[in-house]
């Protein structure tokens, strides 16, 4: 019985294959959205899951404690040895410190040296524990004593290539940052790309000690500074409440000064390191639920539209299945029947959703680049996703084919063979209810999905075109890697004579960036500190004018002196001092950063960091231990002469580090990065969910053609006008458009209301949204039904009547 359904249901769909392609087509386009989400979705679960003892490790992480709570995601130095030595349960303890922009050159055996790299985010300090608590494969060393000795590190495969070639990399010596030389002690395999602790540099934590200098050892005990990750193993079976109620022990007992006792410690999970965005964490639990929501929605979307065109296509088939019975078919039989039609169109669809997906993943990697990450089709058949997989084709089968089924099953076998094809009514197929349901519902979808585009759109803009209170176009910063007055001076010097070059300013940083650590100050004569923290932002007598931050009161600073104490203030910070006129602050004193500042000048409002957060008290100081970059003022008409001019003047100031140059606005571009990722993906999924809908509007409106052709052509020989006849297509598809309509405005209010709810600058929801939507929907709906509809209606009624 099984062969005969199959055999029959491949000549029924061969037969009918332009349904079949729609319907295969459409529910392929749904099965490979769901995949490539359900895909996406598990890798960002999976982030440090792999480690054996990923269920008893946690991260330590530090609130500061202030008049506005601070997150970080760093501890104390001294704090993981503490954790180690003398708390019983802890099975062991690891610190480890990230590096930015250092210097790796490697030896040419000569004096010199062949190869320079400026590397980031992918080495660290850290110590032997690591290779404790997370799993490593190695292939070379001894992962107990490889970090034991300061100035050794250890290499992933992938940089003992960069570096040393197919050389044996033990034993071999890196420069690093021109300061000490490390010995190769160990290789390992490369880490897998699902972790945020995806380091290829390991560089003994022993060695810090020796970098800090003279007060290195002072600095490895200092319980205020909050600058190393700390992750623990807690002994089996232990409870993480236990080590919570530790936690005050150690604060009484180590944090001595007033600043140290507002440190708050407590521990996370590690499988919330990648989910917790105010401790770092890059995907959001709520944005990956909203995920997964989106890729059921759009399976949905694609298993409605199949069920729409298969109910409207059993018209055509009513006389089949009323010889079926006749010749004793029972109602079993013919669903069992339908059913494996359904079945063979799902597996079809199935194979052409894991070529599309296979095709679509690249976009994806390429797109989430920051996170290195290696998606592949072939992770579908993984034991945990093959089960979830067969669930979902078990699932569509069952969704998509047992309705239309069931209602070709239940045809009267007098009716439909006493009349023949197009004279059982649609009213006789399936209930009129259901199906106008099921389009509401696909309505209700694309539009949903529009309002949520064209809002996503329209805050990127505005974050893009908002005033940020500086200027930012054709500005270049380029590092200054030496802290020494003087030869910052020629820095300045040495710039400022590059042709194109019209200002130069040194500092920090942008005046936005994402380093923001708030800091404590006493303003004027006022015995305690403030009950608020102000943003330092560095910058020389160049930053105000370079970057045209406004002055509203006093002046700019006059010197870069290194004996200059002077300070200048935002506009927030007067505010929050309580003072009436920014006037009024000029000459008094500010105590921050251990020393006393004269304030000198007050500046307009400027934006220090995304758009999310509200514009904080910010002190501008004239510091020059704390210049790290020069941010150069180029003329926008010849920049890249401009550029290669001051990368040569640069290498020659500073031969042995390597010259790296950003924009100041390409910079800022980053701050928008997840949402720039969100509404891309929004985007995709829109079109594709706008594609499903059109595939089901065409097929059902093919069939409403087909099976009003005598209707049509009665109406035209009494006298119908075209339009008139347009009329019975449109005005059906209207009303379900209007009532998908009003379902999604709410819904689609609520969810982006939420959303625009997590930025402080924001734009407001308005009528125009939800009118563009309902427009954008009917345009796509009238383009969708009009050709079928009007080739129905331009039908000479000769031919559509001439059976009768």
């Amino acid at each position: 019985m099984v062969r005969n359904f199959i055999n029959i249901s491949l000549r029924n769909l061969w037969r009918n294959r332009k349904v079949t392609a729609i319907s295969t087509l459409g529910l392929s386009i749904g099965l490979a959205c769901g995949i490539i989400i359900f895909l996406l979705v598990s890798y960002m679960f999976s982030f440090d899951r792999y480690h054996t003892k990923a269920d008893r490790t946690y991260w330590i992480v530090t609130d500061i404690k202030q008049e506005q709570f601070i997150p970080t995601d760093a501890t104390p130095r001294p704090l993981g040895e503490v954790l180690r030595r003398d708390v019983p349960f802890v099975e062991n303890a690891v610190r480890l410190e990230n590096m930015f922009k250092r210097i790796v050159s490697v030896p040419d055996g000569k004096g010199g040296y062949a190869k320079k790299f400026e590397e980031s985010r992918n080495l660290c300090f850290t110590e032997p524990q690591f290779f404790d608590i997370f799993d490593t494969e190695w292939i070379s060393g001894n992962a107990k004593t490889a970090l034991v000795a300061p100035n050794t590190v250890v290499l992933s495969e992938r940089y003992a290539q960069k570096y040393f070639g197919s050389a044996d990399p033990i034993g071999r010596t890196l420069r690093f940052d021109n300061q000490v030389d490390l010995t190769v002690t160990g290789l390992v395999k490369n880490l897998p790309s699902n972790t945020k602790l995806r380091y290829d540099v390991f560089v003994s934590y022993a060695t810090v000690p020796g970098l800090l200098g003279e007060r290195g050892k002072q600095e490895m005990q200092n319980w205020e500074g909050i600058s190393t990750l700390c992750f623990v193993t807690l002994r089996n079976g232990t409870p993480v409440e236990q080590l919570a109620r530790v936690f005050p022990g150690i604060r009484q007992k180590y944090l001595k000064t007033e600043e140290a006792r507002k440190l708050d410690f407590h521990a996370l999970s590690l499988d919330n390191l990648n989910h917790n965005p105010q401790y770092g964490g890059q995907a959001p639990r709520p944005i990956l639920y909203a995920l997964i929501v989106v890729g059921l929605f759009l399976v949905l979307a694609a298993c409605i539209n199949f069920i729409n065109i298969a109910t409207a296509h059993a018209l055509k088939r009513s006389k089949e299945v009323g010889v079926r019975k006749v010749m004793g078919s029972t109602r079993w039989q013919l669903i069992g029947q339908f059913m494996t039609e359904t079945a063979l169109m799902t597996m079809g669809a199935v194979l052409l959703a894991l070529l599309l997906a296979a095709a679509c993943l690249p976009l994806l990697n390429n797109a989430l680049a920051m996170l290195k990450a290696d998606i592949s089709i072939l992770d579908v058949f993984e034991p945990n996703s093959l089960r979830w997989f067969v669930s979902l084709i078990v699932g569509v089968i069952f969704l998509a084919g047992f309705y239309p089924a069931l209602v070709m099953a239940r045809f009267n076998s007098v009716a439909a063979l006493r009349t023949g094809y197009g004279q059982l009514t649609t009213r006789q197929v399936g209930s009129v209810s259901v199906r106008r349901g099921l389009v509401v519902m696909q309505f209700f979808i694309t539009q949903l999905f529009l309002i949520g585009v064209i809002v996503m759109m329209a805050q990127v803009r505005h974050m893009q075109q908002t005033d940020l209170g500086f200027r930012k176009e054709a500005i270049l910063t380029i590092p200054v890697p030496t802290n020494n007055p003087l030869k910052q001076e020629v820095v300045r010097s040495k710039m400022r004579q590059v042709p194109g070059v019209e200002l130069v300013a040194l500092g920090a940083e942008p005046p936005a960036s994402y380093r923001r650590i708030p800091v404590p100050f006493t303003y004027d004569t006022h015995p305690e500190p403030e009950k608020f923290q102000t943003t330092v932002k560095v910058g020389d007598t160049g930053f105000v004018p370079l970057f045209g931050i406004k002055l509203v009161a006093g002046r700019n600073f006059q010197t870069n002196d290194t004996t200059t104490n002077e300070a200048i203030l935002n506009e927030t910070m007067v505010r929050q001092l309580d003072v009436k006129s920014p006037a009024d602050v000029l000459g008094k004193s500010l105590r921050v950063w251990g020393t006393t500042k004269t304030i000198v000048g007050v500046v307009a409002d400027f934006h220090v960091s995304i758009l999310k957060e509200p514009i904080p008290a910010t002190t501008i100081l004239n510091h020059y231990p704390e210049n790290h970059i020069a941010a150069l003022k180029l003329d926008p008409a010849n920049l890249t002469a401009t550029v290669k001019a001051v990368e040569a003047s640069w290498n020659e100031l500073f031969p042995e580090h390597v010259f790296t140059a950003n924009f100041v606005d390409e910079l800022l571009n980053q701050f928008y990065l997840t949402e720039r990722i969100l509404l891309g993906l929004a985007q995709v999924f829109s079109l594709i969910a706008i594609l499903i809908g059109c595939l089901g509007l065409y097929g059902l409106v093919a069939f409403m053609a087909e099976a009003k052709t005598k209707e049509i052509g009665i109406r035209k020989v009494l006298g119908a006008k075209v339009k008139e006849l347009l009329w019975l297509f449109g005005r059906e598809f209207s009303k379900l458009l209007g009532i998908g309509f009003v379902l999604a405005v709410p819904i689609g209010w609520f969810l982006m209301n939420g959303w625009l709810r997590g930025y402080v600058y924001r734009i407001q929801l308005s009528w125009w949204v939800f009118a563009l939507t309902l427009g954008v929907a009917g345009l796509i709906t009238v383009l969708t039904v009009g050709y079928e509809s009007l080739k129905a209606a331009l039908m000479n009624p000769a031919k559509s009547l001439r059976s009768e």
